[in-house]
């Protein structure tokens, strides 16, 4: 099945769990952080990037709990800019975070596509439904529906297809070679093999193929046609359709290296995107060693050179932290 990156606390629904001596002291730290004149930045960083997403979804209830104070808006409070924001969402349950950054990229004028997608593409099932109740219960809205009111055309069909979480559980005697081969020819016909592009079928083959029997339709399509199922995409679709699918099948075939391509493309280009680094870092925490791995094949230096490189102050600290 495709990577989760939501703790079991939040697949389970637990919006009270028990809490180690541990949590509620970071909660003291983080109180003692901002209480009175100014705010502590560096015992921020500390507490909040030190720790994994279990440990800061049970810091978000407990502080919560103790403080009557939702801790997102204490951060909003006390930093404003690039490190507030990342301090905002390094203080959310990731399910939040992730729901958070969704209505962020559909609020305004025009959808941020490429804030959008690395979202909702490439989640596991259980990531998926987790993400979905979490949007409902911050903005009382589905998200399917809100997306589907503010996005199009092939875009439109890929994001929504993603959302439903269609992924199959591998089954051997189910997925078998032959099932691979089949497939392999029903996303040519869809594609390559037909005058005009079945985008849907492309996007339902993507969606609903484990990661492992997906790689053994890449490697019939190439076998019979000459193209990777990444090079299939690049010629079938464009813009932001063309990058949401590659990174939804990226995920899926090869993850670190697909997230350690994400950073980069948030750090290349006329300033940083701050806010697609940010919460790219933090959604991708638990397996940032297997990204740096991938990152320093590719890029010949490591992720946390390349992410302080982009940032100083508050915010570059924050990034160290998040890449130790």
């Amino acid at each position: 099945m495709s990577l989760s990156f939501y703790p079991d606390l939040i697949h389970e629904g637990d919006l009270s769990p028990e809490c180690e001596p541990e949590i509620e002291e970071a909660c003291e730290e983080i109180r003692e952080a901002v209480k009175g004149w100014g705010t502590d930045e560096q015992a921020l960083i500390d507490v909040l990037g030190s720790k994994s997403a279990e440990e800061r979804t049970k810091i978000y209830f407990k502080y919560q709990e103790i403080h009557d104070k939702e801790l997102d808006h204490v951060m909003k409070k006390e930093e404003g800019g690039d490190f507030g924001m990342a301090l905002q969402l390094l203080s959310l349950p990731p399910d939040a975070m992730d729901a958070k950054l969704i209505h962020m990229a559909l609020k305004g004028l025009g959808t941020n596509e490429d804030h959008l997608y690395p979202v909702v593409c490439g989640r596991s099932n259980a990531d998926m439904e987790a993400l979905k109740k979490a949007f409902f219960r911050k903005y009382e809205e589905d998200v399917t529906l809100k997306i589907d009111e503010e996005i199009g055309g092939d875009f439109q069909r890929l994001i929504i297809t993603c959302l439903q979480g269609l992924e199959e559980d591998f089954d051997e005697e189910v997925h078998t070679e032959d099932k691979a081969k089949e497939d392999a020819a029903a996303f040519y016909e869809a594609g390559q093999g037909k005058w005009g592009t079945d985008e849907g079928e492309l996007f339902k083959i993507l969606c609903m193929s484990p990661p492992e029997h997906l790689a053994a339709i890449n490697d019939a399509y190439a076998d019979e046609y000459g193209y990777t199922l990444f090079k299939a995409f690049e010629e079938e679709l464009n813009g932001c359709t063309d990058r949401a699918a590659i990174f939804a099948l990226g995920m899926k075939l090869k993850p670190y290296e697909t997230i350690a391509k994400l950073i980069k493309k948030a750090c290349d280009g006329i300033g940083t995107d701050e806010t697609l680094l940010t919460s790219s870092l933090i959604r991708y925490r638990s397996v940032l060693p297997e990204v740096n791995e991938a990152f320093t094949e590719l890029y010949e230096q490591s992720l946390q050179e390349a992410v302080t490189r982009e940032e100083g102050g508050d915010l570059g600290k924050l990034y160290a932290k998040l890449t130790e």
